[in-house]
This record gives structure tokens, C-alpha cells and sequence, in this order.
């Protein structure tokens, strides 16, 4: 989420026509679409945040910028040209990093947090194994989970919580 996203498409030097047919998650479809004949390029329904520029000596890759979940979906560019047509499609899924928070609890017991992370975050324990796990689910696709360890090793004086998501893996500690 944030970066931008660079989706090719097959170059052909006989294109006679190219189209990117985007079918969101959410939302209706967007298309872009080139005619060699005409050299003209045409664009319905996408949002300002994709970026197409095509042209007999440009390239037919689709820019997204600052992708947001919104922009989940399936992108389908077709290429059309004498030999045949030519197609590729890509499952854009969209990693939202979820945000580490550890605290303790009005019991003294360590709490910790990844919130509205996509898809959901895997919270643990360091040496600790007596934890519970909660999943709230947002509306936008986003998952927290909290993590609170009910009873602590006396012996270990920092417990740390380790997150692990595809977006990257976090730990922090804390002594309750």
C-alpha cells in the first residue's frame, strides 16, 4: 500500500490493438485502450492514479500510483496484432503493514497488538506460550489482532512480542 506498481504487457511492433481491462474488488471496470490505425488512445472509468501512456514508441506498461486497496483486482492487457492476440493477466493483491503496539493491562499482563494489517498479521511470544488470540475485522479489508498473555515465565523479566506479515516482521518488548 503506497508504493507504486508497474504492470507490463507484451510489446509487439505490429500492435493493431492494445487494451488494459481493469476489474476491481471494488467498484465498476476501468479500460484503456490504443488503436494503431488511428493512433488514438481512450480511457474510461479509471482513476487519475494510473497512468498509461501509449504510443508507436512507447510502452504498453500500466503505472498505478500510490496503490490503495481499492485497487485490488484482476488487470488484463490484450494485445492484438496480425500474428495473433496476445494476453496477460495479473491478481493484484494489495499488503497493508500492520502497526505493532505493546502495552500492559490493568493485570500486569503484556497486550500486543498488530493493527489493521492485510492480510492478517501472525502475533507470538518469545518464550511464552500461554497466550490468547483476537481478530477484529475492518471494512476496508484490514485485520488487528491483539495477543495477551495471561500468565508470564517469573523468570523472564522483558517479554517480547514478535509479529510476522508478508509486509515485513516486527518485535518489541516490554516488563510489565
Amino acid at each position: 500500500v503506497g508504493d507504486s506498481s508497474v504492470l507490463s504487457c507484451p510489446l509487439n511492433p505490429n500492435i493493431t490493438l492494445l487494451t488494459w481491462t481493469v476489474s476491481p474488488k471494488v467498484g465498476g471496470p476501468c479500460n484503456l485502450g490504443y488503436r494503431a490505425d488511428t493512433n488514438t488512445t481512450d480511457r474510461r472509468n479509471c482513476s487519475d492514479s494510473m497512468n498509461w501512456k501509449f504510443g508507436p514508441d512507447l510502452s504498453p506498461d500500466l503505472e498505478i500510483q500510490q496503490v490503495g486497496i481499492a485497487q485490488e483486482g484482476i488487470y488484463i492487457c490484450e494485445v492484438v496484432t496480425p500474428e495473433g492476440n496476445f494476453h496477460r493477466t495479473y491478481h493484484l493483491t494489495v499488503l497493508v503493514p500492520p502497526r505493532l503496539s505493546l502495552h500492559c493491562d490493568e493485570h500486569g499482563n503484556p497486550v500486543c497488538q498488530a493493527a489493521a494489517g492485510k492480510p492478517p498479521a501472525q502475533v507470538s511470544w518469545l518464550q511464552e506460550s500461554n497466550f490468547s488470540l483476537e481478530e477484529e475485522s475492518h471494512d476496508n479489508g484490514t485485520v488487528t489482532v491483539l495477543s495477551r498473555l495471561s500468565a508470564c515465565n517469573a523468570n523472564v523479566t522483558d517479554i517480547t512480542c514478535v509479529v510476522f506479515h508478508p509486509a515485513g516482521n516486527w518485535s518489541e518488548s516490554i516488563a510489565c
